[in-house]
């Protein structure tokens, strides 16, 4: 595993002592969230950007398309 140093204010530090709370893993399981928040994000923007690009289909094509599938049974 790698290592990351934080720095947060001495009185901050004090109060995370009083608590019984394993910080190393409460802000592993955060910037794990985080990433996996991000990364989800960036694929959204991707995807909007793809279908920004990608041409409308004509209008009507669903209602025909249903009533082709109907038809042909």
């Amino acid at each position: 595993m790698a290592v990351i140093t934080v720095r947060v204010p001495r009185e901050l530090k004090e109060a995370m002592e009083k608590l019984d709370v394993n910080w190393g893993e409460e802000i592993m399981r955060f910037i794990a969230r985080r990433v996996d928040e991000e990364l989800r994000r960036r694929k959204l923007e991707e995807a909007i950007a793809v279908l920004r690009e990608t041409e409308g289909v004509e209008r009507g094509f669903a209602e025909n398309a249903v009533r082709e599938d109907r038809d042909s049974r």
